[in-house]
């Protein structure tokens, strides 16, 4: 049946409060009013019913959203009083409601869609960006950041469109436009625990470039950077300060070069024997190596800092005691004029130690880069040890009594330059010796589970962790975990000794035996292995590694009360029961109560209730399919069935719901 539709004036139109709809989005309902404003008219038809006794008069039940901003435009001015809005009507209230309902079940556009559209009107129907963002009442920027999302490697937006990523990953994706870079950290991470951590997708893209906030994009300073070549890739989805600087190598360039300049001045103004320029933020250990502070004098508060002081806390006295006769009790003006005076009385009670002209002459000093980006002097300044006469030395070779030769000092960049060329050295030396490396791999990864801190010592990033618990607190109680604890309390331990550092262990280590270094290394190895439930990301793998082993599950692990039969319904418990020994087998026990049909399954599938010796060696063969490593394929009942399909496995679980798990990405901006 169709329904007549007139134009009515908007003004003639009341919403009806049997409207479906209640609720409402503020900001859906400014990108509304844009919409409307932008077009002139209102896309939709109206839907409602004649109000009797008011001619042209109208109570909308479907599109009150639509006309409650019809009405704010006509108060804006921005549409005239006379405006009119089509309404289809309806011959009673009853199929009005009815209608309205259908009209608002509607799927809402997923972000890929809405990124398709903006990229379209902006290339092939020129619309500008300003144009577009007026039109659906959005800001510039929203669809700027959308465009970008549209030009994501092909791989990562279809994983948006098939909802597979949030938008939010999307987002971070977004944050460089190479999109290689993008392909090359989504097929590292997209099966990973981390492949919807935003945070470690941007860190990983941003490996190698630098923050427009960064402490040396600051000192270098945008243009500088520019005219050098370097590349910046602005993150349209946060502000300049996020923006990615993509060639790091120029700007680390343009650092030294810079802080080199500024060190020398320092050092020709200040009068230091040495200024070593340290491109970061604070001075680490290694640098500090054979250096000795130099201690300064504090002078003593001039009669200037004194009169000051008087009148600070003076001053401060007198706005604790208004404070404390105020029923009000303190301003934020007094407030914060009192903190001002405690740093100021601060700062001239805690003067700096002040270097004499000799001191600064015998003494080095480290420029460092400030979180303004500003180059600053640390504020310890050191003293490298006086040379010693190589009379001292004995037969010219080494040092006595504990003196310390005299090493011409470098620059960070350039010790990192030859810490770089020296690792090459030696990692192509290592990977030519397959023994030694092996021998060396198995050291780092045991030395480092040995210890819960510190394992930085064994320069080296290779690690065996044990992988995460999928159940906190669980233990086992099987075979195999006995096992495992036997396989640990047999390790040979007699080189673990933290008091002869890490280069005595490795020698202790590499003194072992063949059989107990290889011990240490299955070990190490072995403890990294997932849990992994069947039918998920790496079940595949481990189910062909436990295949390769020839793991004879059945003789390792038997389904108990507690570890499998408890956590069942009775009714799958007696199909069970039915499924090794015929329905007979379980009706013998369809009256048997959860627990004590529980227990009897445990005395059943180990073998030890009297049963027909076919029905015991299927109990003992017996294994839910969460626990096979290998997946028999089940046998045709008879010559005549089908063969060219595999049967279905019977499985223990429920089957697995293939409809769609991730809600739709609601927009996000």
């Amino acid at each position: 049946m169709t329904y007549p539709i007139v134009y009515a004036l908007a003004r003639n139109c009341v919403a009806s409060p049997l409207n479906v709809r209640t609720e409402s989005d503020p900001d859906a309902d400014a990108e509304l009013e844009a919409m409307i404003g932008e077009a002139g008219f209102v896309l939709q038809n109206l839907i409602g019913t004649a109000i009797k006794r008011k001619k042209d008069s109208y109570s909308i039940f479907g599109g009150g959203r639509r006309l409650g901003r019809v009405h704010a435009l006509i108060e804006k001015g921005q549409l005239p009083d006379d405006f009119c809005v089509p309404v289809m009507v309806m011959p009673d209230a009853k199929n009005a409601i009815e209608l309205s309902l259908a009209e608002n079940q509607k799927l809402p556009m997923t972000a890929a869609d809405e990124c398709t559209a903006f990229k379209n009107m902006i290339e092939k129907e020129g619309k500008t960006p300003g144009q577009v963002a007026a039109r659906f009442g959005k800001t510039e920027r929203f669809v700027l950041g959308r465009v970008r999302l549209a030009d994501l490697h092909e791989t990562i937006f279809e994983a948006l469109r098939k909802c597979e990523i949030t938008l939010e990953v999307a987002k971070a994706y977004g944050s460089t436009s190479d999109t290689v870079r993008q392909a090359r950290v989504f097929e590292q991470y997209k099966d990973s625990y981390y492949k919807d951590d935003v945070y470690t997708i941007r860190r990983e893209l941003a490996t190698g470039c630098y923050r427009g906030g960064d402490p040396k994009a600051l000192l270098v300073g945008r243009e500088a950077y520019v005219e050098a070549g370097g590349r910046i890739d602005s993150d349209l989805f946060s502000d300049s300060a996020s923006e990615t600087w993509i060639d790091g190598d120029i700007l680390d360039r343009l650092v030294d070069e810079k802080l080199a300049v500024e060190a020398e001045a320092i050092r020709e103004r200040e009068g230091f024997a040495e200024i070593r320029a340290v491109p970061t933020m604070r001075v680490s250990f290694t640098e500090l190596d054979g250096l000795r502070p130099v201690r300064g004098e504090v002078p003593p508060p001039t009669a200037e800092d004194e009169a000051r002081c008087d009148e600070i806390e003076a001053e401060m006295n007198k706005i604790a005691e208004a404070a404390s006769e105020s029923d009000d009790g303190i301003t934020d003006d007094d407030e914060q004029r009192y903190r001002d005076l405690e740093c100021e009385l601060r700062d001239i009670q805690n003067r700096p130690p002040v270097l004499t002209d000799e001191q600064k002459a015998l003494a080095v000093a480290f420029v460092v880069i400030g979180e303004d980006g500003q180059p600053r002097v640390h504020q310890q300044v050191y003293m490298t040890p006086e040379p010693v006469d190589e009379d001292v030395y004995e037969d010219g070779v080494g040092n006595i009594d504990g003196a310390v030769s005299a090493k011409p000092g470098i620059s960070q960049r350039l010790a990192d330059e030859l810490a770089t060329m020296k690792a090459e050295l030696l990692r192509v030396h290592v990977a030519s010796d397959p023994r030694f490396a092996l021998d060396l791999g198995t050291f780092v990864m045991v030395d480092a589970a040995q210890r819960r801190y510190g394992a930085s010592d064994l320069a080296s990033e290779l690690r065996a962790d044990a992988a995460p618990s999928r159940v906190i607190g669980f233990e086992s109680g099987t075979a195999a975990a006995e096992e495992w604890a036997k396989l640990d309390a047999g390790l040979d331990r007699s080189w673990i000794d933290t008091d002869v550092g890490v280069t005595g262990r490795y020698d202790a280590f590499c003194a072992l035996s063949e059989e107990a270094r290889a011990a240490w290394l299955g070990w190490a190895i072995a403890r990294t292995i997932h849990a992994v439930p069947g039918r998920t990301t790496g079940s595949e793998f481990v189910d062909h590694l436990g295949s390769k082993l020839g793991i004879d599950v059945a003789a390792w692990w038997r389904p108990t009360a507690n570890n499998y039969f408890k956590r069942l319904t009775k009714t799958s418990i007696l199909d069970l029961f039915a499924e090794i020994g015929g329905s007979e087998l379980g009706q013998r026990y369809g009256a048997s109560k959860k627990d004590l049909l529980a227990s009897s399954a445990e005395q059943l599938f180990a073998g030890n209730i009297i049963v027909e010796a076919d029905v015991k060696e299927k109990a003992l063969a017996w294994l839910p399919d969460s626990m096979r490593f290998e997946h028999p394929v089940a046998e045709p009942e008879n010559d005549d069935a089908e063969t060219t399909g595999a049967a279905e496995t019977p499985t223990d679980e429920e089957p697995v719901d293939d409809g769609d798990e991730d809600e739709v990405i609601a927009d996000a901006a």
